[in-house]
């Protein structure tokens, strides 16, 4: 058995690139969208410098202007994009279009494809995934799901309300998940693609979260007798679960690729301010307390990169992975929380501004321990599956004589 981690000319010039690009055409942007916010029009300006760089959309079907790299090899790619929180929507593989875009190359219909992957891809529009519902409805717990989708005379009808839509206002479309409910349809969950201008689909106020860095907030988004056409549809009717599997995995995992990228950077700043910073007679890197938290760090971040690294492979190679996406999700998100945090540390009062830019960091990242699945949630499934194969091995062992 033969282990490789060597990087592919391809995918390391990819990566100079990325870095380059990143660090002069991103970087001197935050500290205005810190204090102004991400608009569409600088999104647009960015994603075209992105392009004439050549480094847009890495992980996008190479057919559709995208950079056509396997999973693996986007995994170094989009950790470089996150080094700047602005990186990977430069790049057009910020959630949640990078999720849409694999979700509609891999299950879309040729003419949904033409209509919104290719734009999409293009960076022509964004998107949202409409999953997310207001207690009691769907959440950790997708088997809550609340919104209803009704047959009717050449499509369906959806009712319902969503919440924490991130980029739902200014979204030209939106990827709906609905319970099918009557007794002439398939039982189960279905998606619908449901355009931004449908008068049934209601973009409604910004949750004011904790992450800010983003463009078209987290909004309420209520559905109202929203007509969906039949050809609407994506994927098959009452298999909206099993097709959203198709986006759960990837997605969880290039959000570990993205924060990794962010949580590296933090760790930079904290280390480089140490190795400046003079106090108690000795540069601050000098001091045993300091050096825990520098080894701490360095250790968690080659870790929770080899888990993603691993976990992309398994991707790339065709296999579902769905339990070792869960455990590098669980571990990569704790592991990048622990890196800021130690890094705000390490860094003292600056530690925590925008103008170090770790406060940002330190802000933005703290939902990733929640969203594509709480770290609870993630334990309680791995350790549901453990108590599974032990029960399976008690049952086949052979008693004793």
């Amino acid at each position: 058995m033969a282990f490789d981690f060597s990087m592919s000319p391809a995918v390391e010039q990819q990566r100079r690139r990325v870095e380059e690009f990143v660090a002069s055409e991103v970087v001197p942007l935050e500290q205005r969208v810190f204090a102004e916010g991400m608009t569409d029009a600088l999104r647009v300006e960015l994603q075209a410098k992105a392009k004439a760089a050549g480094v847009f959309a890495p992980q996008a079907p190479k057919e559709l202007g995208g950079g056509g790299f396997r999973f693996d090899e986007s995994a170094v790619l989009l950790e470089e994009a996150g080094y700047s929180l602005l990186g990977p929507l430069a790049l057009n593989c910020a959630a949640p279009d990078e999720g849409n875009i694999h979700l509609l190359h891999m299950t879309g219909s040729a003419a949904q494809k033409e209509k919104y992957l290719e734009p999409l891809v293009a960076g022509e529009v964004r998107s949202c995934f409409s999953m997310t519902e207001p207690p009691p409805g769907a959440g950790s717990d997708p088997s809550a799901l609340r919104t209803r989708a009704r047959r009717t005379d050449g499509g369906w009808v959806v009712n319902g309300d969503k919440w924490l839509i991130t980029g739902a206002d200014g979204a030209a479309f939106s990827i709906v998940m609905a319970l099918n409910e009557g007794d002439d349809v398939p039982q189960g969950a279905t998606m619908f693609l449901v355009d931004a201008d449908n008068p049934g689909f209601v973009v409604g106020e910004h949750i004011d979260t904790i992450d800010a860095t983003g463009v078209g907030g987290h909004c309420r988004v209520a559905l109202r007798d929203c007509f969906v056409p039949d050809d609407h549809v994506l994927g098959e009717v009452g298999k909206g679960f099993q097709s959203a599997q198709v986006r759960l995995a990837p997605a969880r995992l290039t959000h570990c690729m993205r924060w990794l990228g962010a949580a590296r950077r933090a760790h930079d700043i904290a280390v480089e301010r140490a190795v400046g910073r003079e106090l108690f007679g000795s540069t601050l890197s000098d001091l045993g307390m300091a050096q825990a938290l520098i080894a701490e760090n360095e250790i968690d971040l080659d870790a929770a990169r080899s888990m993603v690294w691993h976990a992309s492979w398994a991707i790339a190679e065709g296999q579902r992975s769905s339990e070792q996406s869960s455990r590098t999700k669980v571990f990569a998100s704790e592991a990048a929380c622990r890196v800021v945090d130690r890094a705000v540390q390490l860094a003292g009062g600056m530690g925590t501004s925008e103008e170090l830019v770790l406060g940002r960091i330190y802000r933005d990242i703290r939902s990733f321990r929640i969203y594509d699945g709480a770290t609870e949630v993630h334990k309680m499934s791995i350790a549901r599956r453990a108590a599974r194969r032990a029960a399976e091995r008690v049952a086949n062992r052979e008693p004793r004589a």
